[in-house]
């Protein structure tokens, strides 16, 4: 199982020339990618505050990953919350919380290029 962050999603899915060579390795290798139903919600507020455009709407951008049949969209539930305020980490952006999150309760690898990331959790690919 790998967890892709945000950014990560939108390369795999709109751009993979994006992702690192080892990150596409990765990708490759694995045949359950999982991320977390925050991405979308990212994802969408990026896009209502035009600061992301992609080619098409949000809601078929998810029918899409769905039908891959290679994505499950982990939805974000209470065990996730708490962990997310239990991390020792003082980043405040909720959605780089709660991804991580998910990876420690999943235990997973996560596919980032995010440094804050990358030094606060070990097991990152990029």
């Amino acid at each position: 199982m790998l967890l892709l962050d945000t950014s990560a999603l939108l390369f795999w899915s709109l751009d993979p020339g994006k992702l690192s060579e080892k990150a596409q390795k990765h990708i490759k290798e694995t045949e359950n990618l999982i991320i977390s139903s925050i991405s979308i919600w990212e994802i969408g507020i990026k896009i209502k505050r035009e600061k992301l455009i992609i080619p098409l709407m949000l809601n078929e951008f998810v029918t899409r990953l769905k039908k891959t049949g290679q994505v499950e969209i982990i939805p974000v539930d209470e065990t996730i919350w708490i962990k997310n305020i239990e991390l020792e980490w003082d980043h405040g952006d909720p959605a780089d919380r709660t991804i991580v999150a998910t990876a420690l309760i999943h235990d997973c690898s996560l596919v980032t290029s995010d440094n804050i990331i990358t030094q606060f959790y070990s097991k990152t690919i990029w």
